[in-house]
């Protein structure tokens, strides 16, 4: 699909030369960053989504399981 956009000039030109560096159209460039900005708040979405599930969890550990952690740690190489 074709559109226009407005973008100031230094940020055309910017990218323009990043598109030319990399070897890539224009539009390749655009529809790749705007691809991983969305990706980038779906992401964002989800962790939203899955903190609102368990924002009523603790997450503390058990005693039992933090002891034995902490022995895992102490004996491990660093």
């Amino acid at each position: 699909m074709k559109t226009a956009i407005s973008i100031p000039d230094t940020l055309f030109e910017s990218a323009d030369a990043l598109a030319d560096r990399l070897g890539m159209s224009r539009s390749h460039l655009y529809a790749s960053a705007v691809a991983e900005y969305v990706a980038k708040h779906l992401e964002a979405k989800v962790t939203d989504r899955l903190n609102s599930v368990y924002a009523d969890q603790s997450s503390r550990l058990e005693l039992d399981v933090l002891e034995a952690q902490r022995r895992i740690i102490k004996g491990a190489e660093w």
